[in-house]
């Protein structure tokens, strides 16, 4: 997704029960379980920034339960993502406090996890895949998968001017040439952005 894309998406999930889940994925690229499984501990809103170390996802086993492993690549690394992320954040610390107080002991996340159901308790991301279907099939844009909400950040991260080693390291890609390899489309037309500026530049001469 990009330009009118994105509006479209942010426009279709305000008031979705998942509204913050997605609007801070789509602005850090975080992957699926890396989402999920993001505790309270590794928000820094002093700092601002977030440490990602580990995802959450099935069990390996084949078993219905989730359970926290290491990431994709086992590469922790830590994001500055926008202020307006840790707004966000603020907002789902504060839905927590109030299930809190209103399920009462029935509230438990001992997993101490971001993004929780109303009783504390873990999201299952086929829950939230077919949730986002929902949504993105009703603007037209039914092609659009859980992980294309990294790709969107990646290449809006490109387009307003971040370099690709900075948005490698936000997408936690084991390599810089990995990233040029999977977005060399975006960095291509930024290069001619980059002559037409120039040669506008020169024109005003």
């Amino acid at each position: 997704m990009q330009g009118e894309e994105v509006s479209d998406f942010l426009k279709a999930i305000k008031g979705d029960r998942y509204q913050h889940l997605f609007f801070v994925d789509l602005f850090t690229g975080m992957r699926q379980g890396e989402v999920l499984g993001l505790t309270w501990d590794c928000v820094d809103f002093r700092k601002g920034v977030i440490r990602i170390e580990k995802q959450f996802r099935k069990n390996h086993s084949g078993e219905s339960e989730y359970g926290f492993s290491s990431l994709k690549n086992g590469k922790i690394r830590i994001i500055t993502p926008a202020p307006i992320v840790f707004d966000v954040l603020k907002k789902v610390r504060a839905d927590q406090n109030r299930w809190k107080l209103q399920a009462g002991e029935a509230f438990n996340n001992e997993l101490n996890l971001v993004f929780t159901n109303e009783l504390g308790h873990y999201l299952c991301s086929m829950t939230v895949y077919e949730h986002l279907k929902r949504i993105v099939d009703s603007i037209g844009l039914g092609d659009i998968r859980f992980h294309d909400l990294r790709h969107s950040f990646a290449t809006i991260s490109l387009q307003n001017g971040d370099d690709i080693k900075t948005v490698s390291e936000n997408l936690g890609h084991a390599t810089v040439a990995f990233t040029l390899d999977v977005y060399g489309h975006v960095t291509d037309k930024m290069r001619k952005d980059s002559a037409d500026r120039m040669q506008a530049y020169i024109n005003s001469l």
